[in-house]
């Protein structure tokens, strides 16, 4: 599984493999040419109630992660879970988004549930 997390508005590279935006509102600013995306996930992105209650305050970020999760757990979002997790096994992935904040992001929480979740799936059978 080859995720990689990165800002949207950093230059994209070769190396990025299928660029996937993951915000649910469009990046400021930003072009749909400088963008240059394959596709745009919306509906993975975290409700807009959740996100409003973030507000990308890092206290708040154990919080956030948890509630993402269970967000995504959810069989209106597992499709798009499950869609992530093949095309990452397949050729690397990179999530992008708008924030600021490299480190407490949505962004950031995907990659992270599509790990445990990759781990789980692909892990040793008991």
């Amino acid at each position: 599984m080859s995720i990689k997390v990165k800002r949207v508005y950093a230059a994209p590279s070769r190396s990025d493999g299928i660029r996937i935006l993951v915000d649910r509102v469009w990046p400021r600013g930003m072009t749909k040419e400088r963008a240059r995306l394959d596709e745009w996930l919306r509906q993975i992105a975290p409700s807009d109630a959740l996100r409003k209650w973030f507000n990308h305050e890092p206290e708040r970020w154990e919080a956030f992660e948890k509630k993402y999760w269970k967000e995504l757990e959810q069989s209106s979002k597992a499709e798009l879970v499950d869609h992530l997790r093949n095309l990452s096994l397949r050729r690397t992935v990179t999530l992008l988004y708008g924030a600021h904040d490299e480190e407490h992001n949505q962004a950031v929480a995907l990659s992270e549930f599509l790990r445990k979740a990759g781990a789980k799936h692909h892990g040793p059978k008991a």
